[in-house]
């Protein structure tokens, strides 16, 4: 064998210090679109994630009930259940939940108790439907 048995690459970061996370912002290179920073909340947006797996698995017949879920993914009941009525949002605030559009729910408020008229929702947490959805649902 011949040369350097390793290589050196160099990546030109920078990394941010924010309350309990660390950020890395690369740079923006020439003839690339700048990418757009979310003001979404990462809680918030883990939360929905989780929420929509849960389902999913619950969906696919992986687990029996919640309770089984519970146990196996090694979280409390009552939690998985709080979680799980995420997925029951609707679209028009999930998505701008996601976006970081919408700065005044949390994640506990949306684990309280909330309808699941998704026109309710949208007047009970300020919002109207999106122009996409219209009027019908």
């Amino acid at each position: 064998m011949s040369g350097a048995p390793y290589m050196t690459v160099r990546v030109p970061l920078t990394i941010r210090h924010r309350p309990g996370r660390k950020t890395v912002v690369t740079p923006v290179l020439p003839g690339a679109l700048p990418l757009t920073a979310t003001r979404a909340d990462p809680a918030l947006v883990k939360a929905l994630a989780r929420a929509f797996r849960y389902q999913r698995l619950l969906d696919e017949g992986r687990y029996g009930s919640i309770s089984e879920m519970a146990a196996a993914e090694e979280i409390e009941r009552g939690y998985l259940g709080s979680l799980l009525r995420l997925t029951l949002l609707a679209p028009a605030i999930v998505e701008a939940l996601l976006d970081g559009q919408e700065q005044s729910l949390s994640l506990p408020r949306l684990l309280e108790p909330f309808p699941t008229s998704w026109t309710e929702q949208e007047a009970l947490f300020g919002r109207g439907p999106s122009p996409r959805q219209g009027a019908h649902q």
